[in-house]
């Protein structure tokens, strides 16, 4: 027996992009990862991974994952296993004649971010040569946010993650880093031990509280009646920057949006005393401040309007473009890669991806007639899961790309196993900060499975593209640090050796206080429906607010250990129908749907909100998703999933 370490970066959908060594053992039968560690020199990871990413092992060997492409001619008939020569000649002959018969309109590639590894943009590329084929627009985990900032500041990035050093104080909005991004969490705690003050603002208690100095819990969707009291509060006091007119558009229209309510009426909408709103201002005046936004907060009705107001509330204070102050949503993870080298088509049309369920059906001249899914469970992720079912299982040919036999698989006639993070071949940037890395395999793929690069190559053969689609995943791993990386002095066997920071983003955003906007200056909010600045109360018949969040245990949809039984629903005692007690099995319905639940009591919690754990699987009776009516954010098309009421039951 013999035993080395190599190392990887995981391809999850998760911020914090960790550096992972892996232990191999060699034996009688072969390599096998016996132990998952977090690379010690990797200035993020330091050492440490997550839960998931440390239970990963038992998704890795876990006996019902996939090892063989499962096909069946119609949906409700037992899938059987297939070799892949007549996998791909399946497909390829399905795509053609639709193709043919059709126009590639009638083909539907869905790519999600169940790998963020750059090399899954190669299933784009694909499908741009041989269409273009209908792809998806919007986003249902970032769509409001990202739109907001651009409009503000026409980029999305943010400041060094260890920028967080400088600040004075440090606004978490909305952001639980012990399940969102838990590598964060040692440089908040640095950051502290130097002095600056945490504050949290969420309608949800949960552990980031422990962190903090101050925890403010306003009313679910609350938050622009809360930044705008805190911005009136702002300009009453003089507490803005002097020279704010300077690089700034709007200031007086957001002055007078802000002055349209007293400070006690805004509190009074976000559900937060004055003392609070006050509090908070003199925190984000108290300059250099950063606020983290989180994600969440892109996933309200008024997303973009809540991310426009954090953003205006970081430049009237004088916060953006200083060491230590900032407004964090997202970093720029693709940005050191030439992915414009890719083949980027127009498509002929596009379905709004949180509205994929209903568009799909709808479709006509021509209908969709194929659907290929590309790192993604859409039935699980997003809102109306069962329209999304049906949808899938209504196509003539759905395909999915997957490990493991999920919702979305189930809807399918064609199921493609593909690797692992641990088998993966990639390229990895972050959305949680600025560091580049290289996933590289650390254990062979069983032999029956293939990689999304090797299906589309495999695919491409068939299909008269064969030459396009040429080259090894490290071939093409080094076209993409060609293009802007390579000038720079970063090659990819830097990128392989360890932690490379990307030379593209800057330490300091805006720091000489410039935007590529139209005007060259901030973008500021002037003006908001009345719907975003007034929170409609619940009703008798429906009093809560459905929260389906992350958990430290799953990566969306993919669990470290699935969980069995009832989901558990996460209340106050006093929101619960009488003769229910803690441990309680009850119904937790919806205008779109119910599912069985057990009752889980905290008082820590708001009365008015129902949490729930996010991923779930349908077929488990587990997925609050099936709860959710699609519906899109004010901007960016993204999904509001955090706006449905609900009850509970008996």
């Amino acid at each position: 027996m013999s035993t080395e370490q190599r190392k990887t970066t995981c391809n999850r959908d998760c911020p914090d992009a960790c550096a992972i060594v892996a232990t191999i053992e060699t034996g009688p039968t072969g390599e096998r990862v016996t132990r998952l560690d977090g690379d010690r020199d990797h200035p993020i990871t330091q050492g440490f991974l997550c839960y998931r990413t440390n239970q990963f092992l038992a998704t890795q060997y876990a006996p019902d994952r996939l090892l063989t492409p499962l096909y069946r001619e119609r949906i409700g008939d037992p899938f059987r296993s297939i070799e892949w020569k007549e996998a791909l000649d399946i497909a390829a002959e399905k795509l053609l004649r639709f193709r043919r018969e059709s126009g590639p309109a009638s083909i539907f590639h869905y790519r999600s971010g169940g790998s963020l590894g750059l090399l899954t943009l190669l299933t784009d590329h694909f499908f741009s040569l041989f269409g273009p084929v209908t792809s998806k627009r919007g986003d249902i985990c970032s769509g409001a946010g990202d739109a907001a900032q651009m409009t503000d500041f026409g980029e999305e990035d943010s400041h060094d993650l260890f920028d967080l050093l400088n600040s004075k104080s440090i606004v978490l909005w909305g952001k639980n880093v012990f399940t969102s991004s838990p590598h964060t969490i040692p440089v908040l705690k640095q950051a502290k031990a130097r002095g600056a003050r945490l504050v949290l603002v969420d309608p949800v208690h949960h552990k980031t509280a422990t962190l903090t100095d101050e925890f403010l819990q306003p009313r679910p969707g609350g938050d622009v009646a809360l930044a705008l009291a805190v911005a009136r509060v702002l300009f009453t006091r003089a507490l803005t920057d002097g020279n704010v007119q300077m690089y700034c558009d709007g200031v007086a229209e957001f002055r007078a949006l802000a002055e349209t309510r007293s400070v006690d009426e805004w509190c009074a909408i976000a559900d937060v005393t004055r003392g609070e709103a006050e509090s908070l201002a003199e925190t984000i005046a108290a300059r250099p401040c950063a606020i983290l936004v989180g994600w969440g907060m892109g996933r309200r009705a008024h997303g973009a309007a809540i991310v426009r107001a954090l953003d205006a509330l970081c430049a009237i204070s004088g916060n953006l473009g200083i060491a230590g102050g900032g407004v964090s949503f997202y970093f720029k993870r693709r940005g050191a890669f030439a992915t414009e080298r890719l083949s980027q088509s127009p498509p002929p049309r596009t379905v709004c991806e949180p509205l994929l369920g209903e568009e799909v059906l709808a479709m006509r001249d021509p209908p969709i007639r194929a659907l290929w899914i590309t790192a993604g469970n859409p039935v699980a992720m997003l809102p109306d899961s069962r329209t999304v079912e049906r949808a899938l299982a209504s196509r003539e040919f759905t395909v999915v790309v997957d490990s493991f036999l999920t919702d979305s698989a189930r809807a399918a006639h064609l199921v493609l196993p593909t690797t692992t993070l641990l088998e993966a071949d990639d390229l990895l940037g972050s959305y949680g900060h600025h560091y580049l890395g290289a996933a590289r395999p650390v254990i062979a793929p069983p032999a029956s499975v293939r990689s999304d690069l090797e299906i589309m190559q495999g695919l491409a053969e068939r299909t008269g593209l064969a030459d396009a689609m040429e080259g090894s995943a490290r071939k093409w791993k080094e076209r993409l640090v060609a293009g802007k990386l390579a000038p720079r002095g970063v090659t990819l066997e830097q990128l392989e050796a360890g932690a490379t920071r990307n030379p593209l983003a800057p330490k300091v955003l805006f720091a000489d206080r410039q935007f590529p906007t139209a005007t060259g200056r901030v973008n500021l909010m002037t003006s908001a429906p009345e719907s975003a600045l007034t929170v409609n109360p619940l009703d008798n018949q429906f009093p809560l607010i459905l929260m389906a969040l992350a958990t430290d245990k799953s990566q969306s949809s993919q669990w470290a250990h699935p969980p069995t039984g009832h989901a558990v629903a996460t209340i106050h005692p006093a929101s619960a129908p009488a003769g229910l007690v803690d441990g309680s099995t009850c119904t937790l319905a919806t205008r779109v749907g119910e599912m069985t639940v057990r009752l889980r009591f905290d008082a820590k919690q708001r009365r008015d909100v129902v949490l729930v754990a996010k991923g779930g699987q349908l077929k488990d009776g587990r997925c609050a998703n099936a709860l959710v009516k699609a519906r899109t954010t004010d901007m960016g098309e993204g999904a509001a999933y955090y706006d449905e009421s609900a009850r509970l039951k008996v």
